[in-house]
């Protein structure tokens, strides 16, 4: 599988060269009013992803069979052309969430990360596929294990 994470590269590529510019900053109530929309495109991408993790393994056992020196058969051919049809999609997916200022972090959780400050300083707010609202946070560095629940004063909020 480690060979079709090439299917998201181009993307990565665009996170990469977008996380040298300046993120957008959203507050809680901001980020929370986004919700609607990014659950929607979430749970696109998690339904659109097992395919594609289903596809690459259908393609690696065909290729385990095959012989090399034939080239790729039809069917190793359609395998790879869906493949890059559902990560095409994905990464449509994705780009929507970065066009909303928001980070997707996990395929599995459904994790998305939204810039935002907290008693001054930088941090995250986390949300997770299945939760009504962003509960969490977590520091820049921490990710998914240094979640917190929000402060008593803005999970009222």
């Amino acid at each position: 599988m480690r060979q079709w994470l090439d299917s998201f590269r181009t993307l990565k590529r665009s996170r990469v060269s977008s996380s040298s510019r300046a993120h957008k900053f959203f507050t809680l109530a901001e980020a929370n009013r986004t919700l609607p929309l990014v659950r929607r495109v979430v749970q696109d991408i998690m339904a659109a992803h097992p395919e594609w993790k289903d596809l690459v393994s259908r393609y690696e056992l065909v290729a385990s069979r095959a012989r090399p020196d034939w080239g790729q058969s039809k069917e190793q051919l359609d395998l790879k052309s869906q493949i890059d049809t559902v990560a095409a999609k994905i990464n449509d997916y994705l780009r929507e969430l970065e066009e909303i200022g928001c980070e997707f972090k996990d395929f599995e959780k459904g994790l998305v990360d939204f810039h935002g400050r907290l008693e001054g300083r930088e941090i995250l707010w986390c949300w997770k596929s299945g939760e009504d609202r962003i509960a969490h946070w977590h520091e820049l560095v921490a990710g998914y294990a240094g979640r917190q629940p929000l402060p008593e004063v803005l999970s009222r909020t």
